[in-house]
């Protein structure tokens, strides 16, 4: 008897305690989830030795500081709302100092896709009239600006060469390592010229792995995009004597391939840059105020001078970028 009830005695110990602990297990309620929180911001700044646009210089071959600030929606995780604003400085032959973007659009994803519409405005502020004469070469009167304002090299450039242009992206993420995207951009009158503008793209890139500097932290990617400029005609402002009316801007091709490094929110990014568009037809196409010469002759460059802000060039940038959710927590 004794031993059948100290056999009781044990079991009944052993019960409590499981059912001790599997009441203190029910106790704990799992922690409620985060709420979602849709907004974000992105923002963050560079500084680069030549800020080139499609191949063309914007900064003279000079030194250019960048900065941009981006609010964002999302609406879920498969869309994402944006508005957006950035700067850099440049070096213009109407001389302006600065281009100031305002821009926003949409970015739905589905699976491997991103997508990315939108609408982006450049603005040049404090430009100036660059003409020297008081009619263009179809009659039509200037202002007095342009009259007094001129070019010791015959190129001209309005005042305010400010445009827009709507864009369309697509990004076929296919792994950690490789993703591709394809660019169009179209804009009704490029700026501000009269002439129509169409820009498409492809570009590559490939992430390396994670560890290919060990632990450093330190990441490496290799990217390159081939695109290209479509132009059309120009209104009597930009003509010349063959085409009073308007000239038709030269199309090009332009490419670029470089490298980048990053460690956490910094990026290096090395990359050469360049275009087939001739110098003489570069001239013409940018006003470049540094242009030279008489022999690049060309239909809608009688004069021949040439410009180099089209050719080859190497770019050096350091950025870094943050957002809020996630750099600032």
């Amino acid at each position: 008897m004794k031993k059948l009830a100290l056999l009781a005695t044990a079991l009944a110990m052993i019960s409590s305690s499981a059912m001790a602990a599997d009441m203190a297990v029910k106790a704990v309620k799992a922690p409620p989830p985060a709420p979602f929180d849709p907004w974000d911001i992105a923002f963050g700044a560079g500084v680069m030795n030549d800020y080139i646009f499609r191949g063309v210089t914007q900064s003279n071959h000079n030194p250019s500081v960048t900065a941009y600030f981006e609010p964002r929606y999302n609406v879920n995780k498969d869309l994402q709302l944006y508005i957006g604003t950035s700067t850099e400085s440049i070096s213009f032959a109407n001389r302006a100092a600065a281009e100031v973007d305002v821009y926003g659009g949409i970015r739905p994803t589905f699976g491997a896709f991103a997508f990315d519409i939108g609408v982006w405005g450049y603005l040049y502020p404090g430009g100036t009239c660059q003409f020297g004469a008081p009619f263009d070469t179809a009659g039509n009167a200037l202002g007095a600006e342009c009259a007094t304002n001129f070019l010791a090299n015959g190129n001209v450039m309005k005042k305010d060469v400010s445009f827009f242009e709507v864009y369309g992206k697509a990004t076929w993420t296919i792994n950690d390592s490789w993703a591709f995207t394809i660019n169009e951009y179209y804009s009704p009158n490029f700026l501000n010229t009269g002439a129509w503008g169409n820009y498409s793209s492809i570009i590559g890139k490939y992430t390396a792995p994670s560890t290919v500097f060990g632990t450093s932290g330190v990441g490496m990617y290799v990217s390159g995009e081939f695109g290209r400029q479509w132009l059309g005609t120009s209104d009597s402002f930009y003509g010349v004597p063959a085409f009073p009316n308007g000239i038709k801007y030269a199309d090009y091709n332009t490419w670029n391939i470089g490298i980048g490094f990053t460690y956490k929110v910094f990026t290096l990014d090395l990359r050469y840059s360049d275009t087939d568009l001739s110098k003489g037809n570069c001239s013409a196409f940018t006003s470049d105020f540094t242009a030279g010469g008489t022999t690049n002759v060309t239909p809608i460059n009688p004069g021949g001078t040439g410009s180099n802000w089209c050719g080859a060039a190497g770019i050096a940038k350091l950025s870094v970028d943050l957002t809020a959710m996630s750099s600032l927590k």
